[in-house]
């Protein structure tokens, strides 16, 4: 963790010092040990320095190379450290002398624009280059560390860790922009260049980027591959592998100056990485791990105390607790808009908020959490489709149970999800042979008559769509047409095209074929920078470095490229885990289905601790967003949240980006 930022004038004007002192003043949370500034002409760099790491403690920068014709800044941890140090020759110093800035700078003069090919880890850096007269800025794979820019063609190149640090500079705009304020609405965040504010983008995860005189050019430097299959031996071979991976991602994250910490909340991902890092300290003779845990004696339902303790029975971790239930997701917002600068999108930033606070209390400066471990594992419930798709109806009938009961879904909900669409594909191409298989099981199985399914999966799949739309005319039913984003306001929607900005980013209305297909897509979602962006601004003020073991890229390909049933299996995702950690997590975790839904807590904060300005923003404060949100639609939203016993998911969804987009606007009051 380290602030960042930087200013390039391609017209030769000469770059302030005191433009980028301002900007190190307003980052100052990202970095107490030390700041240093580098200006030659049109171009300047300054940082700030958070130590976390042992080399970190002897680093300076921005640091220029031997020549003093390439100066870098940036904020990274480079993972694969022992391999590029051999690579690049420099092992004739001692390796806890070479601090990963001067590894990336040696990769560039190795291997020019394609150095983040070769390098791991989370980084986000920027590079001068005096001979070519060229500014190299490079992110990180997943967008772990941030990287925000404003460029103004042939006059100014301005980027920085944070947005805010940018607006210190008066040539920089405040003006909002719209689309992004429609995507916020829509839940749509596939654009993974845009902010929230116009002309102010940032360099989207896995990119890089020249900037010259003549402009911007930038690159995807990595994609994950959809199409490779790992194909092994036995279950046990899949599992020593996931094992081998898992543990090199947790491993090395662990480089630190200082005690680390991590976030327990008795979830199979985040005992994971807790267990692995207690084993790996335990091997090495060092001190215990604090865990930090969220617990719940009011809103019971959500404390997951039994799997935190047994966890913690295994000895060897220091814990700490944070009453979760005595705080609410806008208790700390005030604090929370002087670091963030966009509007919070999920309702549940606020237990990393607190989990951060008690972290720095405790004297800890790297946390581990279990981001994204769902996603990078794999449920694998959509092999459910698959399986349809193959016809493989007995064992689709066997996994939907089972992942019926370990979900604590209906069997007939995930028959309506994964396989009616493949019953009436059959239907379609006159496979009835098959159809009448598939019909006959699912009978037996989900007690559904053949007639009902063979009248409205089968015949009337063979009507044309224009058909039965006549019919329902000619009955007096008009079919119903939801929109795209109810709570987006029409008029605003189809001046910006919404509807058609949805359909071209967002391919989620159109169901994958493969299990590895869907794993890919949520891999892929636009969501996830902003998430870790998000989180990175929750770690700053409380000088922490949030690490991500489940977004290791190396576990990430092979999770992706694993067989469906390593997924899925036994009605129970992430099998290739649960097998691979035998032995390390306890047996309660281990095989636990699902996980606690903190939907109760947040409703606790919502309607019992923060009701006075819910009540106050929706009913004065509203005026900044009108433009932008159909107000019936909110209004009749939030009597349903108020007023039900129990409240969906869309109606909480919806007055929660309303009231945080309307505090957002009340905070930071930008020109329209």
């Amino acid at each position: 963790m380290s602030g960042i930022m930087g200013i390039y004038h391609p017209n030769h004007h000469p770059v302030d010092r005191e433009d980028l002192g301002l900007m190190l003043e307003v980052l100052a949370h990202r970095g107490l040990d030390g700041t240093d500034i580098w200006v030659n002409g049109a171009v300047g760099f300054a940082h700030r320095m958070l130590w976390t790491t042992p080399e970190s403690l002897i680093e300076k920068l921005p640091l220029v190379n031997k020549t003093s014709d390439i100066i870098i800044t940036s904020d990274a941890r480079i993972d694969n450290r022992d391999e590029l140090l051999k690579i690049l020759q420099f092992d004739h110093l001692p390796h806890d002398k070479i601090t990963d800035s001067q590894i990336i700078l040696a990769a560039y003069e190795k291997w020019g624009e394609e150095c983040s090919e070769h390098l791991l880890g989370d980084f986000a850096f920027a590079i001068w280059d005096q001979r070519q007269q060229i500014l190299f800025c490079s992110r990180d794979h997943f967008g772990v560390k941030p990287f925000y820019y404003y460029h103004q063609l042939g006059q100014a190149f301005i980027f920085a860790s944070e947005i805010k640090a940018l607006f210190c500079l008066q040539q920089v705009p405040r003006q909002i922009n719209e689309v992004r304020i429609a995507d916020f609405l829509a839940l749509m965040m596939e654009d993974k260049a845009i902010t929230t504010y116009q002309d102010i983008l940032r360099l989207p995860p896995a990119h890089s980027m020249v900037v010259s005189h003549s402009g911007i050019r930038s690159w995807c430097y990595w994609t994950l591959d959809p199409h490779r299959e790992i194909k092994l031996d036995s279950d046990e071979a899949y599992a020593e592998e996931f094992r081998k991976i898992f543990t090199e991602a947790v491993r090395c994250r662990m480089r630190s100056a200082f005690p680390i910490g991590s976030h327990l909340s008795g979830g199979l991902d985040s005992s994971s990485i807790t267990c692995v890092v207690r084993e790996l300290l335990a091997q090495q003779g060092d001190t215990q791990l604090h865990t930090f845990s969220n617990i719940f004696d009011e809103v019971t339902e959500c404390d997951e105390r039994t799997y935190i303790n047994a966890v913690l029975e295994q000895g060897g971790l220091i814990p700490h607790y944070v009453k979760a239930d005595q705080f609410g997701p806008l208790s700390d917002i005030k604090e929370i808009w002087q670091y963030e600068d966009e509007a919070l999108l999920g309702p549940s930033h606020f237990y990393p908020w607190r989990l951060n606070q008690a972290a720095k209390q405790a004297g800890v400066r790297i946390v581990f959490d279990g981001l994204d471990g769902d996603t990078t594992v794999c449920h694998g419930v959509p092999r459910l489709r698959e399986l349809a798709h193959q016809g493989k109806w007995s064992t689709f009938v066997a996994e939907a149970q089972g992942v019926a009961q370990n979900l604590e879904a209906s069997p007939q909900s995930l028959l309506k999800a994964y396989g009616i669409a493949e019953l009436q594909k059959q239907a379609r191409q006159f496979r009835w042979l098959t159809f009448a298989f598939a019909v006959n099981q699912i009978h037996h199985s989900f007690n559904i008559s053949r007639k009902y399914l063979l009248v409205n999966y089968g015949l009337k799949s063979l009507i044309p769509k224009s058909i039965r739309q006549l019919w329902q005319r000619w009955r007096g039913r008009t079919p119903s047409k939801s929109p795209l984003a109810p709570l987006v306001n029409s008029s605003f929607a189809q001046r910006i095209g919404l509807d058609e900005r949805i359909l071209a980013l967002d391919n989620s209305n159109q169901p994958p074929l493969t299990t590895r297909e869907q794993h890919w897509r949520d891999l892929s979602q636009g969501i996830f920078p902003y998430i870790l962006e998000q989180l990175d601004r929750y770690a700053a003020p409380f000088s922490l470095e949030a690490r991500h073991p489940f977004l290791d890229k190396r576990l990430v390909e092979f999770c992706l490229a694993l067989p469906a049933e390593q997924k899925l299996s036994q009605g129970l995702g992430r099998m290739v885990m649960r097998r691979a950690l035998i032995g390390i997590l306890p047996e309660a975790v281990r095989w636990r289905g699902g996980k606690a839904n903190m939907t109760s807590n947040f409703m606790h904060g919502m309607l019992t601790l923060h009701r006075q300005l819910l009540d106050e923003v929706i009913s004065d404060h509203l005026k900044a967003i009108e433009e932008y949100i159909e107000p019936d639609y909110l209004q009749a939203a939030y009597r349903r949240m108020i007023s039900e016993q129990k409240v969906s998911e869309e109606n909480t969804m919806t007055v929660w980006q309303a009231i945080v987009l309307a505090l957002w606007f009340r905070h930071r009051q930008p020109t329209p």
